[in-house]
């Protein structure tokens, strides 16, 4: 019986989705700066406008820095992003999906799209080119220790 044969970019996995991770990271975190800084255009398109911090603007963008920030660097992966996907589906049902139906019509397919994508990383993990992977390996390297 021949050996299937493998797509090249299997070997890939792990700097893959570090890839991923950190791109989706980096670009969430600009929607927080335009909502937090007033920076790359500011809030609502205004140059230099921010959100009030205490209002549900003001919060995504807290998430969105923070919560892109720890995605980028694979610390506390799951959670994480698990609280982002939340996010960003709350964003879509309320924001975009009054207007249409299809994400393509209400202009929601970025809020859809990272709300998938950060579900996928709370199931996934961060991989093993994050600091949640250096963090396990430490774990298990002292409890390999602790057993003899």
């Amino acid at each position: 019986m021949a050996k299937a044969r493998t797509f090249f970019m299997a070997r890939f996995q792990g700097a893959t989705l570090a890839l991923l991770r950190v791109m989706a990271g980096l670009m969430f975190m600009q929607h927080g700066v335009q909502k937090m800084f007033g920076w790359l255009g500011g809030w609502r398109g205004t140059p230099g406008a921010t959100a009030p911090l205490f209002s549900q603007s003001g919060l995504a963008g807290v998430l969105e820095v923070f919560g892109g920030a720890l995605i980028v660097l694979g610390l506390f992966t799951r959670p994480v992003a698990f609280v982002l996907s939340g996010m960003m589906a709350w964003a879509y049902f309320q924001a975009h999906a009054p207007d249409a139906f299809w994400p393509i019509v209400n202009r929601g397919e970025l809020a859809a799209l990272y709300c998938f994508v950060f579900f996928y990383f709370s199931a996934r993990g961060g991989g093993p080119y994050s600091i949640d992977a250096v963090l396990e390996r430490r774990r298990s390297a002292a409890r390999l220790d602790f057993q003899r």
